[in-house]
């Protein structure tokens, strides 16, 4: 299997592709297998979905021998084939557990796009970008969504139409990753340990806000909405007890032991 699922003790789910030999560059096999697996997490009970890969680069994008049997098919077969990635984006997108993504060395063509739709991205230094499509005569189309909504349209007019290859800091700038780091185990770390203290129905409740609110007019119907998820929260178990917990001060029952 190139595509592996682990959980935690802590209930951390970690999914890794490792297909090293290939740059981890994913064909129709390696879609479908992250997609399965990325459903099959999305219905477990864990607090956080970390997507990393094995080897020297993040991903090489679309594998090469696959690009060029999908260039022998007709029409249909191709739009059936970019409806496999798109479902793959959007199983990842839309996953209600907070996502990770740890990004080293190249992540290039549709890599970015499963980069944007995590919740953090963290990049080695030596990791490096690249919307590449346009120089094989191809568009990044299905990832667009996801990756404008990252880094703007404005960004997007550039980097779409130069295909230039840009380096970790200038994707930081950009809004593409969160941080930069020299060491993606620590910050691997770092960051579950960040999610892991806080409530696990909260944080989830949390990212589902986001989609709510973001490019919605703040008029009555978005004011009353939040008024009313920010009620049914502070009324819920989990809200009543982190709200105990910060006035008892002592540590909510989320938060695992010094041990774990």
């Amino acid at each position: 299997m190139s595509v592996t699922l682990n959980i935690t003790k802590s209930k951390v789910a970690i999914l890794e592709l490792s297909r090293p030999e290939k740059h981890n560059a994913f064909n129709a096999e390696i879609i479908a297998e992250l997609i399965k697996t990325i459903e099959y997490a999305n219905e477990l009970d864990v607090k956080a979905l970390v997507l990393k890969t094995h080897g020297k680069h993040f991903s090489a994008g679309a594998d090469l021998a696959w690009m060029k049997s999908m260039a022998n098919n007709n029409y249909e077969e191709n739009v059936a084939d970019s409806m496999e990635l798109a479902k793959l984006m959007n199983v990842l997108a839309t996953s209600p557990h907070p996502t990770l993504c740890l990004v080293q060395g190249a992540a290039f063509g549709g890599a970015l796009g499963l980069i944007a739709c995590c919740d953090i991205a963290i990049a080695s230094n030596d990791a490096k970008f690249c919307l590449s499509e346009v120089k094989l005569g191809l568009i990044p189309a299905v990832i667009s969504p996801y990756v404008i909504k990252a880094i703007g349209e404005r960004q997007a007019r550039r980097y779409f139409l130069t295909a230039e290859v840009f380096k970790a800091d200038k994707a930081l700038e950009l809004g593409l990753i969160h941080e930069v780091t020299d060491n993606l185990d620590a910050s691997e770390t770092h960051f579950i340990e960040l999610l892991l203290n806080n409530g696990p129905k909260a944080v989830k409740s949390a990212k589902s806000l986001i989609d709510e609110v973001a490019g919605k007019p703040i008029e009555e119907p978005l004011i009353a909405h939040t008024a009313k998820r920010i009620a049914e929260i502070r009324v819920s178990e989990e809200g009543q007890e982190g709200l105990s917990a910060f006035f008892e001060k002592r540590a909510p029952n989320w938060q695992p032991a010094a041990s774990e």
